[in-house]
């Protein structure tokens, strides 16, 4: 892997830093209402303004599709911006036409924080359009990608601009890919992958780099019905894509080809109506009724997924086992994550686990923060471990 540049080599005293964070936070009534993603940035923007730089921040917000749409302005979170990082926060209202963010960074002081407005409300940025990569680069002498969950799409703020300028990963960015290339590509072994969530067709990819990587996938969810039922394992009115049956054998096929160990449910907390307090019961897999549908991992699978926990030496987490948000559905997830956070914290493991759901899933079992890294990305950490290219990677390490 080509190495990258780090805050640890860049000179920043004196000089404007253009950092590219991830600001696409949940905003209600005008107020921040999650600001992990604002946390995350702190340790970079703080570093460099310690180090006497001024600090140019570029981020998109919502999809404004390259116009002023005044409800997806980034101001709102220039004040929750300024409570995290202790210290004030200068706004700069663009429509990255009118020269504004060029004159405000021209004039910025070392020690001074800017946070220029939402990338995306000039239709070039998600075009990865060279005269706005220029006008990015023209605002700073150096560039810093402190935004992973932006890295897989080619834009101008996140590729385009990275080739004008001396570029370096900030602390957020350095963590991510230090946590993502000890999974993947150095990891301890036994790697143990659990790929749950609903459907098959949004994970082939993934399962498909997976089996050649991991080894040992435990499939949980939704999608593990999918494969129970390609192996003939009755399940009821589950949900279920039988169109990929064929699909499901050949990725199990593959998995046994290369020594990657498939890990199915071999019972299942069933119910007959997906609600909260609903009648369920535990039944073997070969035991769903017709009217039932799987709604979690029963005792003897979690079972076995902990013992393969027992074993691994390096986890990678991506979707729940069951359909969590409700009891008594839950206890799957809660338990093996759990399991995954006590052996994490003896020592035992390294753990990583990202994606929307699986955060969730991990903060409601309270073993998110003895996971040894949470990948608040989406998109990109799934292109990841799907062994894609990102493009906002590839430019920091000049390829």
């Amino acid at each position: 892997m080509p190495a990258f540049k780090t805050l640890d080599q860049l000179d920043a005293k004196n000089k404007r830093i253009v950092v590219r964070v991830d600001l696409n936070v949940p905003i209600e009534k005008g107020v921040v209402r999650d600001a992990t993603r604002i946390e995350r940035i702190v340790p970079t923007v703080k570093e460099l303004l310690d180090k006497g730089a001024a600090v140019i921040l570029l981020a998109h917000f919502d999809r404004p599709k390259g116009k002023v749409v005044p409800e997806m302005s980034l101001q709102p979170v220039a004040a929750a911006l300024e409570k995290a990082l202790g210290r004030p926060v200068t706004f700069v209202f663009t429509d990255w036409l009118d020269g504004k963010a060029v004159e405000a960074a021209s004039n910025a002081k070392p020690g001074q924080c800017l946070l220029m407005e939402n990338t995306r409300y000039h239709a070039g940025e998600e075009k990865n359009d060279t005269a706005l990569s220029k006008t990015f680069a023209s605002l700073g002498d150096a560039y810093v990608n402190d935004a992973f969950s932006a890295a897989h799409r080619a834009h101008a703020s996140t590729e385009g601009v990275a080739h004008l300028l001396p570029a370096y990963a900030g602390r957020a960015m350095e963590a991510e890919l230090r946590a993502l290339e000890a999974a993947l590509e150095k990891p301890k072994r036994p790697l143990v992958a659990v790929v749950g969530g609903a459907k098959v067709s949004t994970k082939l990819e993934l399962l498909g780099n997976l089996s050649g990587v991991a080894n040992v996938i435990v499939i949980g969810g939704g999608m593990a019905n999918t494969f129970l039922a390609a192996l003939g394992h009755p399940v009821g009115k589950s949900l279920c894509e039988h169109d990929l049956a064929q699909t499901a054998k050949d990725i199990l096929a593959t998995a046994k080809a290369k020594s990657c160990e498939i890990l199915l449910p071999v019972d299942a907390v069933v119910a007959k109506e997906f609600k909260a307090g609903a009648p369920s019961r535990v039944v073997d897999i070969t035991g769903v009724a017709a009217d039932e549908m799987i709604l979690d991992a029963g005792p003897k699978s979690i079972s076995a997924i902990k013992t393969a926990f027992d074993k691994a030496g390096t986890l990678v987490w991506n979707g729940p086992l069951g359909a969590f948000e409700i009891e008594p559905f839950d206890k799957a997830t809660n338990e093996a994550a759990r399991h995954a956070a006590k052996l994490t914290r003896e020592g035992r493991l390294v753990s990583i686990a990202g994606g929307g759901d699986t955060v969730a899933a991990l903060n409601q079992a309270k073993a998110a923060d003895d996971f040894s890294y949470i990948s608040t990305a989406g998109g990109a950490f799934l292109e990841w471990l799907e062994g894609k290219p990102l493009p906002g990677v590839k430019a920091l390490r000049g390829a």
